[in-house]
């Protein structure tokens, strides 16, 4: 069987299928013509008057609602973000479903409330038209959701239609605008992606897809937050930069941006048919797939004072080496979301061998983080959870509130002395700790309970991620077996810092698939024949993806690359080896590494206000949170080694690691050791 031509799919998808496409579109032509029927691909629709009669829908709604709903209905190519406002919203917007014959796009907005485990929907008079392959992100220090572009098609895909619209989103009101700006604006496309910096908004990359060509794009647009224009950042001709792409990781950074792998497809050469008797054999020229795995580094320097007014920034791209221990084979259909300086990447597919007959692929369920500062991925395996060991009241007492106490007080004394020097503000009325609970503090228990595995979600590529209060959310995904295109209708959560199990927020069986089974020509049938007992050979080793259980084969070759590459390991580690500040332990929270590390961290914080002067003016309540933050950062960037130490701990027996000299007398002894 063979896909209808989907042109308003993912570059991935539509290059993945082109070759199965080409063999049968032959076929499919003459028996078109046999019955004397028009292709019922060959759509003669008005998307503008389809599009203006979405529109009239929309302007129907005269207030903003918010119901509760059952969740999302299956889709691909759609958009979910932790909210910037609230650390108990995930928002979920647009999206496709092709079932086979029929292609629905979505303009419906969802938020889920993560403590009560609920979907609402929300509706307004003025919000983005129908559309998938669109891109968001957070608006940095200017708040709120920005969203650029996507695609819409006819129901047969016959006809399509890229936006180049740009919207804002107020989570707190629910409100959309659409952003009306002066001058120049990025030209329409799909499979972009953005990042903010600070009050810029960044746009690279996407590709554009008339029916007659397919354009991918490397331009890098700046939008700037307080003047509300866009910046087209032109660079030097001589000047190295990305090639074109679509379908990247585009990540924040303190100094600006950093970019990972894209596809995209570049012109080739292939053969055309066999070779003749004493004849040269033909050539066509192709579009290849090309799956990036280079890294690059966007680094914004500040606007020179003597710039004029409105002056874009001044950015460069740096390529950065080949990050070390990377997902091996190299993979397709993957997109990260940030996390504490990490790009958290799930699932993808890799196109394992190109024929005639179509191209072969196999799709992951393996879950990495890339550790932004040192170039270097690690995987990231589901554990056992483990049975927390309870202190008794007098040892936590005397021991981390204690410790915090001293810690409160020795910070006083300290800002005090510097105080008098005029360096720190004076609004030492307060010294709130920032609010840093364990995960066992702030579950709330939903109001459905869900269930928890220790499977990782079934192979996937284009799978929604977002993280939102350290805990990965992974929504729908597809998986292709033979010709059939599955769009999963579920979603589930990682608590990234446990790493304890997968749990199951939602999950629907999957619908039918509405192609055909059939679309060669009664001439071809033996050819045919022998494609379906090939394909049935395939298939006798493929789980469907609704069976319960699965085993991957990600686990094995997630090892591969480590031990291949450990001279990289080296050159990034160099920066780690000079590190002295405080170290996590193995089996310390975070909690507890701050309220043990706290007068380190403030130290050091302490040194930079002393070399700073009084050009840096904090409180006390500042200078805390401050602190408690390079403690969550170190924590974080140290995450992966501390949960393989653990591993191996526990593998030798060993549980808590605790410091006897913390212990009180009332617990300690060398009675109670034995």
């Amino acid at each position: 069987m063979a896909k209808k031509d989907k042109k308003s799919k993912t570059a991935e998808q539509k290059a993945r299928v082109a070759a199965k496409q080409s063999k049968k579109a032959s076929q499919k032509e003459k028996k078109v013509k046999a019955k004397g029927n028009d292709d019922s691909d060959a759509e003669d629709v008005d998307l503008e008057s389809v599009l203006e009669e979405y529109a009239k829908q929309q302007a129907a709604f005269l207030k903003v609602t918010e119901v509760p709903c059952e969740p999302p209905s299956p889709r691909s190519s759609s958009t979910i973000l932790g909210s910037p406002s609230s650390s108990n919203e995930l928002f979920l917007f647009g999206g496709e479903y092709y079932n086979g014959a029929l292609a629905s796009f979505y303009n419906d907005l969802f938020v889920y409330l993560i403590d009560r485990g609920e979907w609402r929907k929300i509706t307004s008079p003025n919000s983005p038209l129908p559309r998938s392959g669109h891109a968001w992100c957070r608006g940095g220090n200017a708040g709120g959701i920005y969203l650029f572009g996507g695609e819409f098609s006819s129901p047969k895909q016959g006809t399509f239609y890229h936006y180049n619209d740009f919207w804002r989103f107020d989570p707190p009101l629910r409100e959309w605008t659409r952003l009306e700006v002066k001058g120049k604006s990025p030209p329409a496309r799909s499979g972009h992606r953005m990042t903010y910096y600070k009050n810029y908004i960044l746009l690279f990359g996407g590709f554009q897809d008339t029916g007659q060509q397919e354009k991918y794009l490397q331009d890098l647009w700046a939008y700037d937050c307080q003047s509300f224009l866009w910046h087209n950042i032109a660079l030097a001709q001589a000047a190295q930069k990305p090639d074109p792409r679509s379908s990247f990781s585009f990540l924040p950074h303190e100094s600006g941006a950093v970019i990972y792998g894209g596809y995209s497809r570049v012109k080739g050469v292939a053969v055309a048919g066999k070779q003749a008797k004493g004849g040269n054999q033909g050539t066509r020229s192709v579009l290849k797939p090309v799956m990036h795995q280079d890294t690059w580094f966007l680094r914004i320097l500040p606007v020179p004072p003597e710039a004029p007014a409105n002056s874009p920034p001044v950015v460069r791209w740096e390529r950065r080496k080949k990050p070390a221990n990377p997902p091996n084979p190299p993979r397709a259909g993957v997109t990260m979301a940030y996390h504490k300086g990490r790009g958290i990447l799930f699932g993808g597919v890799h196109d394992v061998e190109q024929t005639e007959d179509g191209i072969d692929s196999e799709f992951f369920d393996g879950l990495f983080a890339w550790n932004v500062e040192r170039n270097r991925f690690f995987p990231l395996v589901l554990r056992k959870p483990r049975v927390a060991q309870k202190k008794a009241a007098a040892i936590d007492r005397g021991g981390r509130r204690g410790r915090g106490k001293a810690d409160e007080e020795e910070l006083l004394r300290n800002l005090a002395a510097l105080e008098t020097k005029g360096i720190v503000a004076s609004d030492a009325m307060d010294i709130d700790i920032p609010s840093q609970e364990t995960d066992e503090g702030k579950d709330v228990t939903p109001k459905v309970e869900q269930p928890i595995t220790q499977n990782l979600p079934h192979p996937r590529f284009n799978a929604q991620l977002a993280v939102q209060d350290d805990v990965l959310y992974i929504y729908g995904g597809t998986y292709e077996q033979g010709d059939r295109e599955f769009t999963f209708d579920e979603m589930h959560s990682i608590d990234l810092g446990k790493l304890d199990g997968v749990k199951e927020i939602f999950r629907r069986e999957l619908e039918n698939w509405l192609g055909s089974d059939d679309e060669g020509s009664d001439e071809d049938e033996d050819e045919d024949m022998d494609d379906e007992d090939d394909e049935d050979d395939e298939d006798s080793g493929v789980r469907l993806p609704g069976s319960e259980t699965v085993i991957s084969s990600e686990s094995v070759s997630m090892k591969q690359p480590e031990e291949a590459e450990p001279e990289k390991e080296d050159e990034q580690s160099e920066s780690i080896t000079q590190d002295t500040r405080p170290h996590p332990r193995a089996f310390e929270t975070l909690r507890d590494f701050f309220a043990r590390t706290s007068t380190e961290w403030q130290n050091i914080l302490l040194e930079r206000v002393q070399m700073y002067g009084s050009a840096l003016e904090k409180g006390i309540k500042e200078l805390r949170k401050e602190a408690f933050e390079m403690a969550e950062t170190k924590w974080w960037d140290c995450r992966e080694e501390i949960t393989a130490l653990e591993d191996q701990q526990e593998a030798a027996g060993i549980g808590d690691v605790v410091n006897l000299a913390e212990r009180t007398t009332e617990s300690g002894g060398a009675g109670r050791r034995r």
